[in-house]
């Protein structure tokens, strides 16, 4: 019964092993974007980030939550399969804010072996143009 305990301990044990060694890994072209000077006219900016599966098995995206409401994602919803490349959209609303300098981020939540990430997206919005 002790050999049986022992051997299903260590089956029990390569197991966790082997999963700790693989899975889902997750690398962004880049983490902040910089939009720049921009002006109130026009006060809604987008980028996108572009990120590839590194690991050996299926990366899902669970959660994207931004800083702020005037922040938005939007992420490629299926998994994303090893070596393969998926997006995240991040949209800038500066309607009705303050003009000036402004940086916000974009907590993401996955299944890589890094479970959090963040993005951050920044730029210098100018105040109306008079008319």
């Amino acid at each position: 019964m002790k050999k049986l305990a022992f051997y299903m301990l260590m089956l029990v044990m390569s197991i966790g092993y082997a999963y700790a060694q693989g899975g889902a890994d997750i690398k962004f072209d880049k983490t902040t974007h910089n939009f720049g000077t921009f002006s109130e006219n026009n006060p809604v900016v987008s980028c996108t980030f572009t990120f590839t599966n590194v690991g050996d098995a299926p990366l899902v995206i669970h959660q994207a939550v931004a800083s702020c409401g005037c922040t938005v994602p939007e992420y490629t919803q299926e998994p994303v399969m090893p070596g393969k490349t998926g997006t995240i959209k991040i949209t800038y609303n500066g309607t009705g804010k303050y003009p000036g300098h402004f940086k916000k981020s974009v907590t993401l939540r996955t299944n890589a072996k890094t479970e959090m990430m963040r993005l951050f997206v920044e730029g210098n919005m100018t105040a109306k143009d008079a008319k």
